[in-house]
Protein backbone atom coordinates (compact mmCIF):
# COMPACT_ATOMS: atom_id res chain seq x y z
CA UNK A 1 0.00 0.00 0.00
CA UNK A 2 1.41 3.28 -0.59
CA UNK A 3 3.14 2.34 -3.75
CA UNK A 4 1.91 2.99 -7.19
CA UNK A 5 2.11 1.00 -10.27
CA UNK A 6 2.43 2.32 -14.01
CA UNK A 7 -1.64 1.06 -13.92
CA UNK A 8 -2.38 3.71 -11.12
CA UNK A 9 -0.01 6.25 -13.56
CA UNK A 10 -2.02 5.62 -16.68
CA UNK A 11 -5.24 6.13 -15.10
CA UNK A 12 -4.19 9.08 -13.86
CA UNK A 13 -2.90 10.51 -17.08
CA UNK A 14 -6.25 9.06 -18.67
CA UNK A 15 -7.92 10.79 -16.16
CA UNK A 16 -5.96 14.38 -17.09
CA UNK A 17 -6.58 14.39 -20.68
CA UNK A 18 -9.79 13.95 -20.56
CA UNK A 19 -10.61 16.65 -18.02
CA UNK A 20 -7.80 19.23 -19.80
CA UNK A 21 -7.79 17.46 -23.12
CA UNK A 22 -4.51 17.73 -25.24
CA UNK A 23 -4.21 20.68 -26.95
CA UNK A 24 -4.89 22.29 -23.54
CA UNK A 25 -1.75 20.14 -22.12
CA UNK A 26 0.24 20.84 -25.19
CA UNK A 27 -0.01 25.06 -24.52
CA UNK A 28 0.68 24.37 -21.20
CA UNK A 29 3.43 22.49 -21.76
CA UNK A 30 5.32 25.19 -24.17
CA UNK A 31 4.03 27.82 -22.22
CA UNK A 32 6.39 26.30 -18.94
CA UNK A 33 9.12 25.69 -21.59
CA UNK A 34 8.86 29.21 -22.85
CA UNK A 35 9.12 30.52 -18.97
CA UNK A 36 12.15 28.57 -18.74
CA UNK A 37 13.62 29.64 -21.17
CA UNK A 38 12.94 33.27 -20.18
CA UNK A 39 14.48 32.45 -16.94
CA UNK A 40 17.84 31.26 -18.08
CA UNK A 41 18.53 34.50 -19.88
CA UNK A 42 17.43 35.97 -17.00
CA UNK A 43 19.94 35.01 -14.89
CA UNK A 44 22.93 35.25 -18.11
CA UNK A 45 21.65 39.09 -18.23
CA UNK A 46 21.93 39.18 -14.44
CA UNK A 47 25.69 37.77 -14.46
CA UNK A 48 26.83 39.71 -17.55
CA UNK A 49 26.29 43.10 -15.47
CA UNK A 50 28.32 41.71 -12.80
CA UNK A 51 31.64 40.02 -14.73
CA UNK A 52 31.59 44.00 -16.55
CA UNK A 53 31.53 45.37 -13.30
CA UNK A 54 34.52 43.27 -12.12
CA UNK A 55 36.48 43.70 -15.32
CA UNK A 56 36.38 47.66 -14.97
CA UNK A 57 37.60 47.58 -11.26
CA UNK A 58 40.63 45.78 -12.18
CA UNK A 59 41.17 47.90 -15.05
CA UNK A 60 43.12 51.07 -14.74
CA UNK A 61 41.74 54.44 -14.09
CA UNK A 62 41.32 57.37 -17.04
CA UNK A 63 44.35 59.81 -16.81
CA UNK A 64 43.47 62.77 -15.92
CA UNK A 65 44.38 65.89 -18.51
CA UNK A 66 45.72 68.52 -16.90
CA UNK A 67 46.89 71.05 -20.12
CA UNK A 68 47.34 74.16 -19.96
CA UNK A 69 46.17 74.53 -23.69
CA UNK A 70 42.56 73.43 -23.42
CA UNK A 71 40.47 72.20 -20.39
CA UNK A 72 40.03 68.74 -22.36
CA UNK A 73 43.17 68.08 -23.28
CA UNK A 74 44.87 67.21 -26.65
CA UNK A 75 43.12 65.64 -29.34
CA UNK A 76 45.39 62.50 -28.99
CA UNK A 77 44.09 62.05 -25.15
CA UNK A 78 40.43 62.86 -25.62
CA UNK A 79 40.68 60.34 -28.46
CA UNK A 80 42.22 57.99 -25.81
CA UNK A 81 39.75 58.59 -23.09
CA UNK A 82 37.25 57.52 -25.75
CA UNK A 83 38.68 54.13 -26.40
CA UNK A 84 39.01 53.39 -22.60
CA UNK A 85 35.63 54.40 -22.18
CA UNK A 86 34.13 51.90 -25.07
CA UNK A 87 36.18 49.19 -23.40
Amino acid sequence: MGEFSIWHWLIVLLIVIMIFGTKKLKNMGSDLGEAVRGFKQGMKEADAPAEKTAETETAAPPQVSTSATSPLGTRAQQAEDIAFKSK
